[in-house]
């Protein structure tokens, strides 16, 4: 066997190639909006019905489909954009009007933040939102909003970007918490 100094250094090896990678990665990847690459809307709505779809009743793989296919401008409500690494989809976060039927007091919305597992912890998600900020921003948006789950940390996620509790609410049969920024332009 290895001694345990001699397991230590291959680990810490790994661990900074490991880190040297993403950090690569992370400097490969864009955001671009979903209209510049429409061949991805079927992916992305299996992703979003795979994540959402139980907490949405009556919300089809087929109706997020047309959903997305509908967000065919840039800077617009709505519009998705998406993270690329190279021709690889990341991931994607969407600036809707109305998020869900049942909570319209707020608008407009930062909503499907989703980032496929491989690619979470590498600041693809942070990047998705600083986006979605910034394109409210470019839009005249003075609040934006946001709902989610405390699930693994989400609301703590958030609250880092320097988004605030505004409210909590049953939602589709979840706790949801409902979040707000003031918007700003990237820099």
């Amino acid at each position: 066997g290895r001694s345990h100094r001699e397991v230590a250094r291959s680990l810490g090896k790994s661990v900074g190639a490991i880190c040297a990678t993403l950090t690569r990665a992370t400097s490969r990847v864009r955001i671009d909006y979903l209209a510049e690459h429409p061949q991805h809307v079927p992916l992305l709505a299996r992703w979003h019905h795979d994540e959402w779809g139980a907490v949405l009743a009556g919300w089809s793989l087929e109706i997020a489909q047309a959903e997305l296919a509908l967000h065919t401008r840039g800077r617009a409500i709505p519009t998705t954009v998406v993270a690329m690494d190279g021709a690889e989809l990341l991931g994607s976060c969407s600036l809707l009007e109305n998020d869900d039927e049942r909570i319209r007091d707020w608008s407009p919305w930062l909503a499907s933040l989703y980032v496929r597992p491989q690619a979470r912890g590498a600041g693809v998600g942070r990047a998705l939102v600083r986006r979605i900020e910034a394109e409210a921003a470019a839009l005249g948006v003075a609040e934006l909003y946001l709902y989610t789950a405390d699930a693994m940390g989400v609301i703590d996620f958030y609250q880092r970007l320097g988004w605030r509790h505004c409210d909590r609410l049953a939602l589709g049969g979840i706790e949801a918490v409902v979040m707000a920024t003031t918007p700003r332009r990237a820099a």
